[in-house]
């Protein structure tokens, strides 16, 4: 599991919602216990702020949790609150929504994502990610590559995890700011590279010639090799939200087993980006004969 604050707060938000469920009680009725309000028991079970151990131990009497798994929790949150986050400097322009993401991202065994309009951010060139956040009129783009970079890491570690790409053809004609043939020459080369040399990394692409009733919005699953829970995550205009009931999960594992039957197997995924990138090729060549 990853060792950070974030991830931390997470999986014990996570236990202490479980836990709270389990012994029938609201979040109205636990503040009353607590003596605060509905709001921040809810931040708490997101992971969204810290907890005092002593509310931690009021809360896991109240659910009745057995001594040995209460220990357990109350390990994680002092473990929680043992260290300082790390989103300062130019990791503070991560948004708050999107951290505990991030943050778990190292930790998972396996990541399956789809993404039906764009390329997701651990497969961007720069020069992509430099159109997109131009267009978006962003002022620090220094710091917003370099928060999109660090992400890449997760492909280098000594053990990383599985990760599962499944493209829309449109992601790979929708160029950020409209059609420009040469960031998305760059970015189906980036991603021919990436296929090449990353073990863990799997690429699929979604034709439009595909067989299916309809595509969903995206969203990203994440499975984790210890007691972490696994979680769907969902990104949507105000921020993200994070799903680990496991009938909402599984019914994004069944979506994500659909997309996959009716994506390109690899090979067929390599030669789809080749051609396409020789079209955006020749578009290019074009452009430059005409000027």
């Amino acid at each position: 599991m990853a060792s950070t604050v974030t991830s931390r707060r997470k999986q014990l938000g996570n236990e202490l919602r479980h836990a709270r469920i389990s012994a029938g009680l609201t979040q109205q009725q636990v503040a009353q216990i607590l003596g605060c309000t509905q709001g921040k028991v809810n931040k708490i079970e997101s992971g969204a702020v810290g907890v005092k151990l002593g509310d931690v131990r009021a809360m896991l009497d109240a659910y009745g949790v057995a001594r040995e798994e209460a220990d357990t929790l109350l390990n994680l949150a002092r473990a929680a609150a043992s260290q300082r986050g790390h989103w300062s400097g130019y990791r503070s322009l991560v948004p708050h929504w999107f951290r505990t993401f991030t943050d778990l991202e190292p930790a998972a065994a396996e990541i399956m994502t789809w993404h039906g309009e764009r390329i997701p951010g651990p497969l961007q060139s720069e020069h992509y990610m430099l159109k997109q956040f131009t267009e978006f009129g962003a002022t620090d783009i220094t710091s917003l590559v370099r928060n999109r970079l660090d992400r890449k890491a997760v492909f280098d570690q000594d053990q990383p995890p599985y990760y599962r790409f499944i493209l829309s053809e449109s992601a790979l004609r929708r160029a950020p700011g409209g059609r420009s043939p040469a960031v998305m020459l760059d970015q189906l080369e980036h991603l021919l590279e990436l296929d090449r040399s990353k073990a863990r990394v799997y690429i699929h692409v979604l034709p439009f010639a595909a067989k299916l009733a309809a595509v969903p919005n995206d969203f990203t699953i994440m499975r984790f090799p210890d007691s972490t829970r696994d979680f769907v995550y969902i990104e949507h205009a105000a921020g993200g939200i994070y799903l680990d009931d496991v009938k909402d999960f599984q019914i994004f594992v069944d979506s994500w087993d659909r997309l996959r039957g009716a994506a390109l197997e690899r090979p067929e995924t390599r030669e789809f980006i080749k051609n396409l990138a020789e079209q955006y090729r020749a578009e290019l060549n074009d452009q430059t004969r005409q000027r």
